[in-house]
């Protein structure tokens, strides 16, 4: 284990990272996306908490 610590350096060009894609920008920002997935969230949460009561 110490060796491989040794070898791999925090700020190599290796370990960036990842840049979002024009895809990912278009859902991060959609309004009409993130309604769909509060909407999907919160019924997920009722279910849970439906089960537990």
């Amino acid at each position: 284990m110490q060796k491989i610590e040794n070898t791999i350096k925090p700020y190599d060009q290796n370990f960036t990272t990842m840049i979002p894609t024009g895809f990912v920008k278009f859902f991060r920002t959609c309004v009409i996306w993130q309604a769909i997935r509060f909407v999907v969230i919160n019924i997920k949460m009722l279910i849970v908490v439906s089960k537990s009561h």
